[in-house]
């Protein structure tokens, strides 16, 4: 009988092969957090608010929820040559508080408006280039639409004829404040 020198079997997980193991489990882990984020995305994005006519600068939208009373709403201006005078022929979205919603009454005593029956907001007679302002709607609010604002006094929102209701097709989501 001879006895033959045999080395030992190489150990299943080798340095070698757990490096490549590990390798592949990152790039799944990737991808498949990639198509999650890319889902998420379609309903959310970030925006950043560069007016002081928020209290906050930095909001996650949330694209599917319905906007009610209170909440941050951001939407696309209508167009407009008051608009496009101030804000350029493409004006960032604009990012106000939800006063009224469907249903609500909403009343002008002068240039005070009032959602049923509490003063929300005073509208400025001029720009600050003095350029002259008409008041917004009066009346009940439309099935799909909203009174919008902010407490700044500058703010350009439903007070005004140029922006008017905020009505579903121009509004992009319901915003959060983060920062």
């Amino acid at each position: 009988m001879t006895l033959v020198e045999t080395q030992p079997a190489p150990a299943f997980w080798g340095t070698a092969r757990r490096r490549r193991y590990l390798i592949y489990a990152a790039v799944g882990i990737g991808l498949v957090s990639l198509g999650e984020l890319a889902r998420w995305s379609d309903d959310h994005a970030l925006l950043v608010n560069a007016t002081t006519s928020l209290p906050n600068w930095a909001f996650l939208i949330d694209r599917q929820r319905v906007p009610v009373r209170g909440d941050f709403i951001f939407f696309e201006p209508p167009p407009g040559p008051l608009l496009a005078r101030h804000f350029g022929a493409r004006p960032q979205p604009f990012g106000k508080i939800v006063y009224g919603v469907a249903g609500d009454r909403i009343t002008r005593h002068g240039r005070l408006f009032s959602v049923n029956g509490k003063p929300v907001a005073l509208a400025k007679r001029a720009t600050r280039f003095g350029e002259p302002l008409s008041l917004g709607p009066t009346g009940t609010i439309p099935r799909g639409c909203y009174f919008v604002g902010t407490p700044h006094r500058d703010s350009f929102d439903s007070r005004y004829a140029a922006i008017g209701w905020v009505c579903r097709p121009r509004i992009i989501g319901v915003g959060r404040a983060i920062l």
